[in-house]
């Protein structure tokens, strides 16, 4: 992310350069971003560089309390540290000699008409976005039930003709072919398709398919969060398959474990109902609903019962 992309951003961040060009195309170094505070006042001990700098209202009114000396002196301790851009909020004039120690070093200012805490509120997911972890998968991306399930599995198996069955019975595609990966915070991971695809899917046989224009926009949606993976694999290769859903495997996606579920697939099986059924079986779990480890729980103790009863049998002497 260069500091030319904030002011693209338009009436979000309400940004103008005060210092032209100077230093726009320079790369955005730190996610973090913070007012200098103790910094103008004379104190370095933990004042941090790279971040992007916010003047508010307190640290301009602060500068222009202080007489022309006392100011310049304030500025160059603060300008001679290499920093990467200086925002100034509310529209607030800067104070001299602020925008020409700036060019002197460099540094672009950019100033916007937000009140400080709504520019920190509206600029933090951007840069936030802009550093978020990103991968790229091969595999099919769609929303069932309001579950994002990845379809992955080798080239030809059927993902796509899967997802195109699901978008026929109603559900929505997201992404065929490339996901784009990227993780927000430390668990949540959004996919979407590549740009330029858009939500064309290629069927063997048919081409290119415009989900859109067939079954219209209510078919698509821009972007889903990741929840479950759906293994697909050949019947005579797979290895064993869980068949009570008591094991539980996970795969790892910009370190983050991800539920995975392999399905087997032989001539003339429904994958699209399993699909719908591992969506709302993910759903149901997600509200406090285990079946598998429910019926388990029954079963065992059917058995402690009956074991009960052979045991007082056999005891029984009379």
């Amino acid at each position: 992310m260069r500091f030319r992309d904030f002011l693209a951003t338009g009436e979000t961040l309400q940004l103008e350069p005060l210092t032209g060009e100077l230093g726009l195309d320079g790369l955005v170094p730190d996610a973090d971003i913070a007012s200098p505070g103790l910094a103008l006042a004379g104190f370095h001990g933990r004042f941090i560089p790279d971040r992007l700098h916010v003047l508010g209202e307190t640290e301009i009114t602060y500068l222009a309390s202080l007489d022309a000396a006392a100011r310049r002196t304030s500025l160059e301790g603060f300008f001679q540290y290499d920093l990467p851009v200086v925002f100034i909020t509310k529209g607030l004039e800067p104070p001299e000699p602020l925008l020409d120690l700036a060019r002197s070093r460099l540094v672009p200012v950019l100033r916007t008409r937000l009140k400080t805490a709504e520019f920190y509120r509206r600029v933090k997911p951007i840069i936030e976005d802009a550093f978020a972890p990103r991968t790229t998968l091969h595999g099919s991306l769609a929303d069932v039930y309001g579950v994002g399930l990845l379809f992955v599995g080798r080239s030809g198996i059927g993902k796509s003709e899967c997802v195109l069955d699901l978008v026929e019975r109603g559900h929505r595609l997201v992404a065929d072919d490339v996901v784009k990966v990227t993780r927000r915070g430390s668990d949540v991971l959004i996919g979407q398709g590549h740009e330029l695809a858009g939500h064309h899917m290629e069927i063997r046989g048919v081409g290119l398919v415009d989900i859109p224009a067939i079954f219209g926009v209510r078919a698509v949606r821009q972007q889903k969060r990741l929840e479950v993976v759906v293994q697909l694999e050949d019947w005579e290769t797979a290895r064993d398959a869980d068949r009570t859903g008591l094991q539980r495997d996970t795969q790892s996606i910009l370190d983050v474990p991800i539920p995975k579920v392999m399905v087997p697939l032989n001539p003339g099986k429904n994958i699209t109902v399993v699909a719908e059924v591992v969506a709302m079986m993910h759903l149901l779990r997600y509200s406090g609903v285990d079946v598998a480890s429910a019926f388990n729980e029954r079963l065992i103790k059917k058995m402690r019962e009956k074991r009960g009863v052979r045991e007082y049998l056999r005891d029984d002497f009379e």
